[in-house]
């Protein structure tokens, strides 16, 4: 069985990006083949290693991306998401053969300022509001 093939684009690929992926991977079973990058690569958000962790997902060691990497070995996916503004997936390269981009506009956790306990929950209600957006995408994949 051919698996659908979703990438998950950001800024750095160091949070939005990444909680998409890990939650692909783990709620879309072995239907996709999931991959997450960034328009450039950056660090790791340690808030958003946090609130996984809290849902019982390390992304700890995952590595950052860079997009145009991907475009540059020809990659090809049946659908390309971008979870950051619109303004930045603009920017986004156009890769050969996608079936839909879709856009979905989280705020970035890198954004965040405030407490470490403030930063932590407006992460967390990005966590579950891109876990959400996942579980309808895989209901209108089937």
């Amino acid at each position: 069985m051919k698996k659908t093939r979703i990438l998950f684009l950001c800024i750095h690929n160091s949070a939005r990006s990444q909680m998409a992926e890990a939650y692909m991977k783990q709620l879309g079973g072995d239907k996709y083949e999931v991959e997450s990058a960034g328009l450039e690569a950056g660090k790791l958000n340690p808030y958003a290693v946090e609130v996984m962790n809290e849902d019982g997902i390390d992304i700890s060691k995952n590595e950052t991306n860079d997009v145009f990497e991907y475009y540059k070995e020809g990659r090809l996916y049946e659908y390309v998401i971008t979870v950051c503004d619109e303004a930045s997936a603009a920017a986004c390269p156009i890769f050969p053969g996608v079936h839909q981009k879709i856009s979905w506009s989280f705020p970035d956790p890198s954004q965040f300022a405030g407490s470490h306990d403030e930063r932590l929950k407006a992460t967390r209600l990005v966590r579950d509001t891109i876990k959400n957006a996942v579980i309808d995408l895989i209901a209108k994949l089937g």
